[in-house]
């Protein structure tokens, strides 16, 4: 199979440079696991973005005035040193959500490093110094605090010693610095270029990825369902998606590197001719329970333009720590609904299912409470709960959760009785990096106007890769078109009543409803005994000449025998 992706320029410009990056990254990481470097480069490639911000705002607000053959960054620390600092971090921290200061900015550091006057404490000065200025907008303080506690600078696989490891990070610099993060037209695909780094260290992660990417054609399956309008949708819904002038509000609940929340927003561009109408924005909100990962989310979404104030993100455990408004001081609890929520959670988790949760609202209506070693349907049951009357809801799960029984079997019969679930997609294996089961999506929606399901079996349609299968657009957009046109497709695709899915009693597994049996052509007994016929005589003939060639053999004792003249002459070839 071929893969028909189209690549923009700016694409093959972003994995152009994300292949440069790449080898440097694997030439400068010595004995450090590639998983472990990766805090090191996409770290220092953040700080020089979080920079280069900073300088394009000194330069384009006027509060900077800077002289004849003077850089940016020299005009600010001049004016620094003459004003003071303060003015600077108010007037920095308000626009930016965070200061950098002239002696921390990336030129000041970059320029340490080629005239080598850099010292030890310089790397962990800019840190430190960022973190204490973190704080000066409060509204943007939980955005940026510890955004970089994960560069460890005293890890011994930097270096033995001081000097090692200041070497080791005076050169990583000096390389990022070297990357142009320009294409051709002079765009900035610094973005793209992330994006494709992190799945570069996905795809070298194994098991491991699975705590923070999901692969981008998943997360493209899961972004259009999630903004797709049926041609049963209201007024309102349709509005709420793709009109100009309200905000639209997307949640991961475990939402590892935050690739597929920016999908979603991805999609919504898409369908507005490439960009977003310039008083409609995208509010994100995602919870990761693991730091680093929700580090690496947070510097995701800021490297790809998003403004401290259009994202609240969390580090915290999903399931123990409803998102994100909980109960008020009476114990009310007042959720907050999203336009769309998206999720892929960790498969069959474990959780604590504590009888006291049967009280929590997200669970309490599904009449039991997901068993302890699977929390899949607590993951379900969490984001039906934060899904606005109007929304969608996709999430990529283990096919289980199809057909197990027990406790999940009673919150699947609640959740199809309460009429919320609207499709069930069947995934092809080995689409992840951290598992090759096959998975399914689920798309759920609270307005739906008839209690059908549509069943789509899209797991043959894929291309295979060396270490992983891929979906092209092809096969991404044939589930699209499928879940619009919502018709039976002979062998991929089936509505199935209600009535039908009581039949099955509420068991969803996809072949029960999806017949993709394909019959075998009818055989040819006649030719088949001809055939066996023809074989008989051919192999009768064969056992002829074979014995016609065994009676043709000489027997050795007639060679060794009195007869033979020169039998006396005959020498053992071991006393040659």
């Amino acid at each position: 199979m071929t893969n028909s992706t189209t690549i923009s320029t700016d694409e093959s410009k972003a994995r152009e440079l994300t292949s440069q990056l790449w080898a440097m990254a694997n030439s400068l990481r010595g004995k450090m696991d590639a998983s472990e470097f990766r805090d090191y480069i996409l770290g220092f490639i953040f700080y020089r973005y979080l920079s280069a911000k900073q300088e394009r705002f000194l330069k384009d607000s006027g509060l900077l005035i800077v002289n004849d053959g003077e850089t940016i960054n020299d005009a600010f620390a001049r004016d620094v040193q003459e004003e003071g600092i303060d003015e600077w971090h108010q007037a920095l921290s308000e626009e930016l959500g965070y200061a950098i200061d002239p002696d921390d900015t990336w030129a000041t550091l970059v320029h340490k490093v080629k005239d080598q006057q850099v010292r030890p404490e310089d790397f962990g000065n800019i840190f430190d110094h960022f973190k204490q200025n973190a704080q000066l907008n409060a509204n943007a303080s939980r955005d940026f605090r510890d955004v970089f506690d994960d560069i460890n600078l005293m890890n011994s696989s930097l270096g033995n010693s001081t000097a090692a490891r200041t070497k080791a990070l005076a050169d990583l610099v000096e390389r990022i610095d070297e990357v142009n993060f320009l294409d051709e037209s002079g765009h900035d695909i610094l973005g793209n270029v992330y994006e494709y780094l992190i799945a570069q260290f996905a795809g070298n992660s194994g098991k491991k990825a699975g705590e923070f990417y999901t692969p981008h054609e998943v997360s493209r399956v899961l972004a259009k369902l999630v903004t797709f309008t049926p041609d049963d949708s209201s007024d309102e819904e349709k509005d709420a998606v793709h009109s100009p002038g309200e905000d639209f509000e997307v949640y991961d609940p475990t939402c590892g590197s935050g690739s597929l929340l920016l999908t979603v927003r991805q999609e919504l561009e898409n369908a507005n001719g490439g960009t977003m109408p310039a008083d409609k924005h995208v509010h994100f909100y995602g919870q990761e329970l693991n730091r680093t990962t929700y580090n690496l989310a947070r510097m995701n979404l800021m490297m790809h333009d998003v403004d401290y104030q259009w994202m609240d993100l969390r580090n915290a455990d999903t399931l123990e720590q409803d998102w994100p408004d909980g109960s008020d001081a009476n114990g009310i609890d007042h959720p907050h609904s999203f336009d769309a929520v998206v999720a892929n959670p960790p498969y069959s988790q474990h959780w604590d299912n504590a009888e006291a949760k049967l009280k929590d609202p997200r669970f309490r209506p599904f009449g039991k409470l997901a068993p302890k070693s699977k929390a899949d349907y607590a993951f379900v049951e969490h984001c039906i709960y934060h899904l606005k009357p109007t929304g969608r809801m996709a999430i990529v799960l283990p096919h289980g959760v199809l057909f197990r029984g027990a406790a999940e079997g009673t919150i699947r019969k609640a959740i199809i009785e309460k009429n919320y679930l609207d499709a069930v997609i069947g995934m092809p294996s080995n689409l992840f990096y951290s598992t090759s089961i096959p998975t399914v999506v689920l798309v759920f929606r609270k307005d739906r106007t008839t209690n059908d399901i549509l069943f789509i079996d899209a797991s043959q349609d894929f291309e295979k890769g060396k270490n992983q299968n891929h979906l092209r657009d092809e096969d991404i957009q044939k589930i699209i078109d499928t879940y619009a046109a919502r018709k039976d497709v002979d062998k991929y695709a089936h509505v199935a009543t209600l009535d039908e899915i009581k039949e099955n009693d509420y068991n969803l597994n996809i072949p029960r409803y999806v017949d993709t049996f394909e019959e075998e052509e009818p055989i040819d007994l006649d030719e088949v005994n001809r055939e066996l016929e023809s074989n008989a005589k051919e192999m009768e003939r064969l056992q002829k000449e074979l014995q016609a060639m065994i009676d043709q053999l000489v027997p050795t004792s007639a060679m060794n025998g009195t007869g033979s003249e020169h039998a006396g002459d005959a020498k053992p070839e071991a006393q040659e």
